[in-house]
């Protein structure tokens, strides 16, 4: 017996190109991090130096403080890679951080202080719409 088979009718696709939406670009996630917490550090940008990829990326920032650091961004978090700049020292072994907030709040007081007053107004600011 003979079967026309035509790919289309297959219910089952090899590649499913929906998956694509479910990878995240860690260079559009980096960015968005900086962008959440800029106000609150001296200077953060997303790394043109190092390699960034689909699966990592790397933002320099430098704290209140003067403390620069290159942090890295993939799928396990974000943690120290570095000291300086563009920086990234294969023999750090840091720990890594679910948020950009709890990674800044354990690096920088100033970052933590301009935090708590940036939310202290956003909250005043409710209060006054509010009454």
């Amino acid at each position: 017996m003979e079967i026309d088979y035509q790919p289309e009718d297959s219910p089952v696709s090899l590649f499913d190109e929906d998956c694509i939406d479910h990878v995240k670009d860690m260079r559009l996630e980096a960015e968005a991090v900086v962008n959440d917490v800029l106000f609150a550090v001296a200077e953060m940008y997303v790394s043109s130096n190092l390699d960034s990829a689909l699966a990592v990326a790397y933002i320099n920032v430098e704290t209140r403080e003067g403390n620069r650091y290159c942090l890295e961004l993939n799928e396990a978090g974000l943690r120290v890679v570095g000291y300086a700049f563009d920086q990234v020292d294969e023999s750090l072994s840091t720990q890594y951080f679910e948020t950009i907030y709890s990674l800044l709040d354990t690096l920088s007081p100033g970052y933590r202080e301009a935090f708590g007053n940036a939310l202290l107004q956003r909250l005043e600011r409710l209060q006054q719409n509010g009454q």
